[in-house]
């Protein structure tokens, strides 16, 4: 059973997330692929790109034991359960199944900040509601080794700073979009396939354009405390509060 380190829960505290090699052996990453890529040859629908970009491409996979488990049969499980608490974790059998294919920008552009949760007219969230959740981990199918490729990019700390506007606004504020805090500059990660990332739920972060030859490959799976439903709101304003590995 795998832990994070002490150095790894200070830097989930200070920054707002971890990133941790190798965690799914290549033989799961591979049978992943192999599934996602079969599904993507099958062909797709012009029309549903952008509902595919904003939810998940091949959802007939997305809760299929070559997806869900990269996090339920692999230690990314243990890992998170050491921050969030052991047992302190609901059940979580879909992963998010994102790909980030090649642009022709140039030059990019920066990333776009988010918090997931929020309503858009593809995402899925009802209107009127945000579907907040503890921790966001990302499984890494494929190689990223250098930026505009297509990262995960986070914003070291923002995760505090909105906590602390949510204490002061109340969370329903976010209904009225992303607050303005004063986040610092974005950091896109780099990461080989088979790693994973534990990012806090407050933490700003989205994703860096494109413009490598390859397609980024990532599973995301959201978290949730059992005790969820009852601390929804409270939760973004302590952001330790789900985090019983960590307070």
């Amino acid at each position: 059973m795998m832990e994070l380190s002490e150095r790894e829960k200070a830097q989930l505290v200070d920054q707002g997330f971890v990133k941790m090699p190798g965690v799914v052996p290549p033989i799961m990453v591979d049978r992943a692929l192999r599934e996602i890529n079969h599904c993507v040859g099958e062909g797709m629908n012009v029309a549903d790109m952008t509902r595919f970009r904003a939810q998940t491409y091949c959802p007939n996979l997305t809760r299929t034991p070559s997806i869900a488990g990269l996090l339920n049969a692999t230690p990314a499980w243990s890992l998170a359960e050491s921050a969030i608490g052991r047992g302190r974790i609901g059940p979580s059998e879909y992963g998010q199944i994102a790909l980030r294919f090649p642009g022709m920008q140039d030059p990019p552009g920066e990333p776009r900040l988010h918090i997931d949760g929020m309503y858009s007219p593809t995402n899925g969230v009802e209107q009127g509601t945000i579907g907040n959740f503890t921790a966001l981990l990302a499984v890494f199918l494929s190689d990223v080794p250098e930026p505009f490729s297509g990262n995960f990019s986070v914003w070291p700390g923002s995760h505090l700073l909105h906590a602390a506007y949510f204490k002061e606004h109340g969370p329903q504020s976010l209904l009225n979009g992303m607050p303005s805090v004063g986040t610092p500059a974005p950091l896109q990660i780099t990461a080989q396939a088979g790693d994973v990332v534990l990012a806090h739920y407050l933490l700003a972060h989205g994703v860096a354009p494109n413009v490598s030859p390859n397609v980024r490959y990532a599973i995301f799976f959201r978290l949730t405390h059992v005790d969820h439903d009852r601390q929804k709101w409270e939760s973004m304003m302590d952001p330790w509060l789900q985090w019983e590995g960590i307070r």
